[in-house]
């Protein structure tokens, strides 16, 4: 091995026909240092400027050895550094006689003029300043005084601190100060010591069977030197295993897709199917695709148990085969092929699989909801199976397959489920009609306490005409006095417009004023049903809203307000609302929006307590819970 090293000049200038003085190498770091002679009869040379550096440098003391002995800067310094730290891929290279001859360099150097005389001209510079300043300390032959001197001990290194220590400026440079200097002998390119050294370059042992590695045939020595351009690798951004990109997806082949899609997703209708892929699909093409990867469960799309579970896997859970897994996953769709929703419990004893594989089944297809267990996840898809009955049909015939070799393994029967689930259905019809009973007794309380409370001369009416209906009207005199009035030529017991009793001035009723009215009917049509003091809040929220100084209204009292609700089509439901309330009996009236010919189940759909209707007796219960 060699080092190489270059002069940074161009090579028309060199420094082959230069003199130079001196040569030294420190081996270990690298570096070399060249002294070259510099021509100071040359016309360019600056005479007064070289002896000014030459003074600066080596001062006028003579004790000191000199740098430039003729004083005059008469010399150059060349200093080494390293032109790269990996040589592992150079070599230095003869061609002689149609033979290549390589010798690996150890080291490439590049020579750059050194400044360190500046250096020591400023530390001259130094010494001088100091010494003016201090005076001739030699002639003071005063006794220094005496100073205190503090002794400290130094704590021992931590690692951490040794190894800053260690890659310090200051470190390195006394390191590379420790190596000494290798004082060398230099020989120009035509001496005779340099033409000998070169011959070193060329191969001594010619002998092919000492170097089989370097014998390789044209084609490969071709294919080394030129090698083939390897594909470049596309880098898939980072993100989560069940992210997909759209623009990586569409590039598959369709039946990729659409398997990819549904591995990924799970459960899918067949219209957001087609509205992930590419537009212009064929849909028929999809369909025949889809068939192949999932299964139709309540007209939406179930990945198949064997493309999410392939063979030779297992459980990530408990472990289990591949195969267990498919018929305990294809047994939880079966089941939903027939109803809306399952119970846990139910399927993990047929199928008897670990808890955390069957949730895992019905989470991938299912939702649990409080007290009715896992429901599936998409509604029933009733216009995909109207478009595509044929479809439908087939995939009708294959579950069948599919359910005579799960009642085989499992040993079950489709009637167990079927009667099952009418159990079920039997028990939700008793909870209902318990729930009607409870209704019916809640309200015969109620009934009877607001009888108690009821003023005397009052008459109830009922849809019917029956004296004990659930809804009644409550018909209260106009005037102070407890007589009851005359409903004739009235509406719900009070007078309307073409009645003389709405004439005000009589003292048989209050006017009815057009915007009241309209405030009135627009705030039913809206909330249906409504009690006094709600209908007051909204009132003032409406007065609120309108411009200052507006007076269309007047001055509306709670009588007022009562009579134009009664008069605007809407009856009073007689029962307490708010219920366990300590708000007066006007505040708890409630009234609700009849219209003629109308049923009672559109008036109570906008309440917002809870209202049981009982049609089939012919009559309405009101439950205010």
């Amino acid at each position: 091995q060699m080092t190489h090293y270059t002069l940074l000049r161009p090579a028309s200038m060199s420094y082959d026909n230069a003199a130079h003085l001196a040569a030294r190498i420190k081996p270990k770091q690298q570096k070399v240092e060249l002294e070259v002679a510099m021509d100071t009869m040359s016309p360019n040379y600056c005479r007064s400027k070289g002896e000014q550096i030459a003074l600066n440098v080596d001062g006028t003391s003579s004790e000191d050895p000199s740098v430039y002995s003729m004083k005059m800067m008469d010399k150059q310094t060349f200093s080494s550094i390293q032109a790269t730290t990996n040589t592992s891929r150079f070599a230095a290279a003869v061609f002689h006689k149609g033979e290549l001859h390589l010798t690996p360099l150890q080291g490439v150097l590049q020579m750059r003029p050194s400044f360190s005389y500046l250096d020591k001209a400023d530390t001259k510079h130094r010494e001088r300043e100091a010494a003016n300043e201090a005076g001739d300390s030699s002639q003071d032959e005063a006794e220094e005084d005496v100073k205190q001197i503090t002794v400290r001990f130094s704590r021992p290194e931590s690692e951490q601190a040794r190894q800053r220590r260690i890659q310090s400026y200051e470190f390195l440079q006394k390191k590379q100060a420790e190596e000494p200097w290798v004082h060398l002998h230099y020989h120009g390119i035509k001496d005779g010591r340099s033409e000998h050294e070169r011959q070193y370059l060329y191969c001594q042992a010619m002998d092919a069977t000492e170097n089989t590695e370097l014998v390789k045939t044209p084609c490969e020595y071709l294919a080394m030197l030129m090698p083939p351009l390897a594909e470049e690798k596309v880098i898939k951004p980072m993100g989560p295993s069940n992210v997909l990109s759209m623009a990586q997806l569409r590039t598959l082949p369709l039946g990729e897709q659409v398997r990819t899609l549904m591995k990924n997703v799970k459960v899918m209708p067949f219209a957001n199917l087609m509205g992930l892929l590419a537009s212009g699909t064929d849909s028929t093409a999809v369909l025949r695709c889809i068939q192949q990867v999932a299964l139709l469960v309540q007209g939406n799309w179930v990945v198949k148990s064997d493309v999410l579970c392939p063979k030779n896997t297992c459980s990530s859970h408990s472990g289990v085969p591949a195969e267990v897994l498919c018929r305990g996953r294809d047994f939880v769709m079966w089941r939903f092929t027939l109803e809306r929703t399952l119970m846990r419990k139910e399927v993990a004893a047929i199928i008897k699989l670990p808890p955390e594989d069957v949730k895992d089944f019905l989470e991938q297809m299912s939702v649990p909801r409080l007290n009715r267990g896992w429901e599936f996840l998409l509604p029933t898809d009733h216009d995909f199976i109207r478009k595509h009955p044929d479809v439908a049909q087939r995939q009708q015939m294959l579950w069948l397959g599919i359910q005579s070799k799960l009642e085989k393994v499992f040993n079950f029967s489709k009637d167990d489920f079927v009667a099952k689930k009418d159990a079920r259905m039997g028990i939700g019809d008793q909870r209902l009609k318990a729930a009607r009973e409870s209704a019916r007794e809640s309200h015969t309380l109620m009934q009877r306490e607001l009888d108690a409370r009821r003023p005397k001369g009052s008459t109830n009416t009922g849809s019917s005409g029956e004296s004990s209906t659930p809804v009644q009207v409550k018909q209260e005199p106009m005037s102070d006095s407890e007589e009851p009035m005359d409903t004739n030529g009235s509406i719900n017991g009070y007078p309307n417009s073409t009645s003389p009793l709405s004439d005000p001035h009589n003292g048989h009723g209050h006017a009815f004023t057009p915007e009241l009215q309209e405030f009135v009917r627009s705030t039913f049509r809206k909330h249906y049903v409504l009690c006094l003091s709600e209908v007051k809040r909204l009132f003032n929220l409406h007065l609120a809203s309108l411009p200052t100084g507006h007076s269309v209204y007047g001055h509306v009292t709670d009588r007022m307000l009562q009579d134009t609700i009664l008069q605007s089509q809407c009856k009073q439901i007689l029962v307490p609302f708010p219920p366990q309330s300590n708000a007066a009996a006007d505040e708890q009236k409630v009234f609700g929006l009849w219209e003629s010919g109308e049923t009672f189940d559109k008036v109570i759909s906008g309440s917002c307590s809870l209202i049981y209707c009982d049609f089939e007796e012919g009559c309405t219960v009101l439950d205010f819970c």
